[in-house]
């Protein structure tokens, strides 16, 4: 197995230039395929971790959440970036203390969001948990990632006047990437891309859109959420329900 410290290197130079895909794998099995298929790296997704313990995303304790990110870490050679949600803490200093402890686990990257439930951190609020998931980061000596998450789907009409407002005082406070997972149209990534001046990531699902068509307005990483985590528990959804009622399977 590669180090983590070269792990963490190569995670970063991959967003120096170019555009690269980070699929979201959820289990050892789902990792194994990613890596033999030639992926430069993985990011876990909270709602297909969660469903493969049989919890619902967002139930997920943060203790089982360190968990999964040290076997996803250890079960390939490729970088991690970790879904690491709000922290798992009301508190900055919280905040702080979970990211220590998320780095033991060997990712290369650490996902901060600034949701409370169903709204939005205020933007101050969410600012100091950047700052403080920064310093965590720097004081631990070790060369992570930290990516700025502006949860824009849980707005009804997004505003991106106020999205790329909080990407980029995220990126003041010491994030390294931005991502806002929400927006659906090739118009308002490129906006997104635009209009910040840190490396983006932008979500494919339910876009219609390619990795070529986010490569072309400046995305530098594309990932999938729990894309591909759920189009795989509705096929087993189908061969369940073929065996329970035909007593057959397809």
């Amino acid at each position: 197995m590669s180090s983590v410290q070269h792990r963490r290197a190569a995670f970063r130079a991959l967003h120096e230039k170019g555009c690269f895909v980070l699929p979201n794998p959820w289990d050892g099995g789902s990792a194994i395929r990613c890596a033999k298929a030639g992926f430069q790296a993985i990011a876990s997704t909270s709602a297909g971790a969660a469903w493969a313990i049989g919890k619902d995303d967002g139930e997920m304790t943060v203790d089982e959440v360190l968990d999964h990110l040290r076997f996803l870490s250890g079960v390939t050679d490729l970088p991690v970036n970790a879904d690491f949600e709000a922290g798992f803490s009301d508190t900055a200093a919280g905040v702080a203390a979970n990211v220590t402890r998320c780095i033991d686990t060997g990712v290369a990257g650490i996902s901060i969001e600034d949701r409370d439930g169903d709204k939005f951190f205020a933007l101050d609020v969410a600012v100091e948990r950047i700052k403080a998931a920064r310093q965590a980061i720097d004081a631990s000596g070790q060369d992570l990632m930290l990516i700025g998450r502006c949860e824009a789907y849980l707005m009804k009409n997004i505003d991106m006047n106020a999205v790329l407002a909080r990407l980029n005082a995220y990126g003041e406070a010491g994030a390294d990437c931005l991502y806002a997972p929400g927006l659906k149209t090739l118009a308002q990534i490129k906006q997104k891309a635009g209009g910040v001046n840190k490396p983006v990531n932008a979500n494919l699902t339910g876009t219609g859109l390619s990795v070529a068509d986010m490569a072309s307005v400046g995305v530098r990483r594309v990932s999938v959420g729990a894309a591909i985590a759920n189009a795989t528990y509705k096929q087993l959804d189908g061969f369940i329900e073929k065996l329970k009622v035909e007593g057959r399977l397809p």
